[in-house]
C-alpha cells in the first residue's frame, strides 16, 4: 500500500466536546501520522468554498451553519492507505449506523452534526490539504 496523505478535520461538536486529543490518539494509535494542524474558526466564505461541491444540495446551508459554529481543529494525516484508514476509523456518516468503536459512533451526535470530516480520495485529498495547508505548510517525512 502506498503512503498518502488526507485531510482530516474535526467539527465544531467533536472540538466544542473536548475530544480532539482523543481523536488524534486513534489516527496515531492507528499508524496515522500528523504532518500539519491547526485550530481555526473558518469564516463563512471559506466554508463556503470548502464545501462548493455541495452547493446545489439541499443540506448546504446546514453545513456551512455549523461549520462556522465554532472552531474547528484541521489536519492533514500520512501513512499508508491514509485515506481509506482515516475514513475506516471516522465510520459511516450517520452515527447511528457507524460501527461500535468508530469516531462518528462514539463522538458524534447526529448526521449533521457528526464530529469529523475526511477526504474520500486521493484527488478530493490533494484538493483539500491544498485548500487549508497551501506550498509548504505541510511537514516532509
Amino acid at each position: 500500500m502506498a503512503i498518502e496523505r488526507t485531510l482530516s478535520i474535526i467539527k465544531p461538536d467533536a472540538v466544542a466536546k473536548n475530544v480532539i486529543g482523543q481523536i488524534v490518539a486513534r489516527f496515531e494509535g492507528a499508524g496515522l501520522k500528523v504532518a500539519a494542524a491547526k485550530l481555526v474558526h473558518l469564516s463563512r466564505a471559506e466554508a463556503e468554498q470548502f464545501y462548493a461541491v455541495h452547493a446545489a444540495r439541499p443540506f448546504f446551508k446546514d453545513l456551512v451553519d455549523f461549520m462556522v459554529s465554532g472552531p474547528v481543529f484541521i489536519q492533514v494525516l500520512e501513512g499508508e492507505g491514509a485515506i481509506q484508514k482515516n475514513r475506516d476509523l471516522m465510520g459511516a456518516t450517520d452515527p447511528k449506523k457507524a460501527a461500535p468503536g468508530t469516531i462518528r459512533a462514539d463522538f458524534a451526535e447526529s448526521i449533521d452534526a457528526n464530529a469529523v470530516h475526511g477526504s474520500d480520495a486521493p484527488e478530493t485529498a490533494a484538493v483539500e490539504v491544498s485548500f487549508f495547508f497551501p506550498g509548504m505548510n505541510v511537514y516532509a517525512r
